[in-house]
């Protein structure tokens, strides 16, 4: 359904749904979905309210490291269509989508519609689908604004409900000058509510936004009080309003009073909750107020979104606080908030919100005035597999002032400073060493950041041959366990710890400190982390020593998919991890493979050539390698970071060079990975890569 603002598509969802025998799982999106985990969480809360979906689903919505394409939205379409409850799927607004995993999730989701069931799509903009397609299939239903236009009949019952009383002839001249568009059918109403005479209500629409700003301005806020006319053009800067918030905002006693009054009248407000507390104005009014507003007061609009920021921190709801201090430009503020929220949210799986706070740091130049920030996205971008992000906060962090305050406690900003450049290990391991000993020493009880500051603390030792004391520090952070920072530090170490005991011949050790780290990760639902490639190849080693191939080549297949995530922005532990992944390779006679992974090795030690012992494994692997007998044509097994980083993006809906836009490489580039991808799957299209992929496990069917 898709027509300008004020047409009543919201209207025409609501009486389907109140009409309709189906059940129906409703999800109004707004700017704050631009993150496609946010997006699809509600779309499955909303899916699992009619009937229980694949826990499997919250695991990868849940999870940092999973993939959208690759896990979340396979999975949540695989649940969809497996439903026997006959539902309509309802999303509302989705022109607010711009961010275009979030559209290209909504276009693959159109495939899974079960048999029964709808799919239904409202907005201002061509919805993200592939309307041809569909179209010449007879799959799709579209609904415009000549659908949604109202009669001269619907014309009289909609004045009649807001209490004006015309004659036919003048309902017709409404009609007409109108042409049946809703909104403009309603300020005209009011407008004669108003005490406006009929001429001056009867101007020409028609949908244009211009015109109903100039009839707004011009007309409607010209007859209605001042107090009121005040009320509305300075709270339109709220996205839902309580009388609380109005009166904080607009510093004026009495605003609830008003608020209330407004809602008794029904002035383009839309309840949020059924105590009458919270509201909203419809879009296209509060635009044109916001318009109004811009024109009048300008100065003062970043005063009033300072005051709902205010007032959103003393009330507990940090997050809203932080959207309007984005809007009122407040850098120190949003510095702040996002140091403190940016974790949580990474841990949460919305990896896409954080990064969008970062964004906003960096557009605004507030990059190097916000420390604990940029180590936040230093951080969170190095675990997520972008280097070059990690390498911008990173430089930005080091530059930055001094702070007050840290959101764990800490009295400086060093031990977050020193626990950053341990784990990025850009000037050796015994560097890392006395970072994350200076980290280790100095971050204040409890900080959410203890267990990683004392597993790259062991890391370092290990790596310096300290390996005595690298177990000791490995059993440390094992024995923290949750939450999911906690946890994620405990699963590697134990990983860590089941390494060690192979290295000794104690596989029963091996497998116990193995058994501990993958219950942990189980229960913490930590399976799509990129760092825990090194758990998989752990437990491949010990499949192997047990005889065990199948599952052997299960947990590699996982190595895989978690891999391309995994680069130098954490070099210590991307090598090290391939290095165990190649010796497996090498005991299975996959050459093929092995060589794949050792030249990765290569090209991280080319970037951080100082990782202590990993260079002697580097260079024996190399030994061994040239001494093995060469497997025939590469596979599956043999594919590298960057094909697997493009694998999930031949599930999805986008053209390739759409697929190089996302990925920021060349057509040409992309398309050489493609045909790589086809030849070593054994296969010759990009459906039938997908299907193989499935088929193997390294996508979730």
């Amino acid at each position: 359904m898709v027509a300008p603002p004020g047409y009543g598509k919201t209207t025409v969802l609501s009486q389907w749904a109140e009409r309709n025998g189906q059940a129906f799982a409703w999800v109004s999106v707004d700017e704050r979905d631009n993150d496609p985990k946010v997006l699809l969480s509600y779309v499955a809360e909303a899916l699992n309210a009619v009937e229980p979906i694949d826990e499997r689903v919250f695991d990868a919505l849940a999870s940092p490291g999973s993939s959208v394409p690759g896990s979340v939205v396979p999975r949540l379409g695989s649940a969809f269509s497996s439903m026997t409850s006959r539902v309509a799927l309802v999303l509302d607004d989705v022109h607010t989508l711009r961010n275009r995993e979030c559209r290209d999730a909504l276009s693959v989701l159109a495939d899974h519609v079960p048999a029964g069931s709808r799919l239904a799509l409202a907005g201002r903009a061509e919805p993200p689908l592939r309307v041809a397609r569909l179209r010449a299939e007879g799959r799709i239903l579209e609904i415009g604004p000549g659908d949604l236009s109202l009669d001269p009949d619907e014309a009289s019952m909609l004045l009649r409900g807001a209490d004006v009383v015309i004659g036919q002839d003048d309902v017709a001249e409404l009609y007409r000058r109108t042409e049946g568009w809703a909104a403009g059918l309603y300020l005209a109403a009011l407008y004669l509510r108003e005490g406006g005479p009929l001429a001056g209500a009867a101007v020409s629409f028609g949908g244009d936004d211009r015109l109903v700003s100039e009839y707004v301005e011009s007309e409607f806020l010209a007859r209605i009080s001042r107090q009121h006319r005040a009320f509305l053009t300075r709270t339109a800067v709220l996205e839902r309003m309580s009388g609380a918030l109005c009166e904080a905002v607009l510093d004026l006693p009495g605003s609830a009073a008003t608020l209330a009054e407004l809602a008794r009248s029904n002035l383009l407000l839309v309840p949020l909750d059924r105590q009458g507390q919270w509201y909203r104005y419809h879009h296209l009014f509060r635009d044109m107020l916001l318009g109004e507003l811009e024109r009048l007061e300008p100065g003062l609009i970043p005063v009033l979104r300072e005051r709902a920021a205010q007032w959103h921190e003393r009330h507990g709801q940090p997050a809203e606080a932080l959207g309007y201090w984005m809007r009122a430009g407040g850098a120190a503020p949003v510095g702040r908030l996002v140091g403190a929220l940016a974790f949580p949210a990474y841990q949460q799986g919305r990896v896409a919100t954080a990064e969008r706070w970062f964004r906003w740091l960096k557009d605004h130049d507030a990059s190097a005035s916000q420390p604990a920030a940029a180590v936040l996205a230093a951080m969170i971008s190095a675990l997520t597999g972008k280097a070059a992000e990690a390498e911008h906060w990173a430089k930005a962090a080091e530059q930055a002032a001094t702070v007050a305050s840290l959101p764990d406690g800490s009295e400086s900003i060093e031990p977050w400073l020193a626990l950053m450049r341990a784990l990025l290990c850009r000037d050796g391991v015994e560097q890392m060493r006395a970072d994350a000993e200076l980290a280790a020493g100095t971050m204040a009880p409890g900080s959410f950041w203890q267990t990683s500051a004392t597993l790259y603390l062991a890391m370092a030792c290990l790596l310096t041959g300290d390996t005595s004391r690298a177990e000791a520090l490995f059993q440390d952070a094992a024995a923290v366990g949750r939450p999911v920072g906690a946890a994620v530090g405990a699963c590697v170490a134990l990983a860590e710890l089941s390494l060690l005991a192979i290295a000794r011949k104690d596989w029963a050790a091996a497998g116990r400190q193995l058994s501990l780290a993958q219950s942990l990760a189980d229960e913490a639902n930590l399976t799509d982390y990129p760092p825990l490639t090194i758990l998989h190849a752990a437990a491949a080693r010990i499949a192997l020593h047990e005889g065990d191939r199948p599952r052997a080549l299960a947990e590699l297949t996982s190595a895989q998919r978690l891999r391309p995530a995994l680069t130098y922005a954490v070099p210590h532990l991307a090598a090290q991890a391939r290095i165990e992944l190649a010796r497996c390779h090498l005991a299975l006679l996959d050459t093929a493979a092995a060589w794949i992974l050792h030249q990765e090795v290569t090209e991280i030690l080319a970037r951080r050539p100082g990782l202590g012992t990993l260079l002697t494994q580097a260079t024996d692997l190399e030994a061994e390698l040239s001494r093995a007998r060469s497997s025939t044509t590469p596979g599956a097994s043999a594919l590298t970071a960057a094909e697997l980083r493009l694998l999930p993006m031949l599930s999805t809906h986008l053209s390739m060079p759409e697929i190089a836009e996302e990925l920021f490489l060349s057509r040409n580039t992309i398309k050489s990975q493609a045909i790589s991808i086809y030849r070593k799957l054994g296969t010759s299209s990009r459906n039938q890569a997908v299907a193989r992929s499935r088929e193997l496990g390294l996508l979730d069917s």
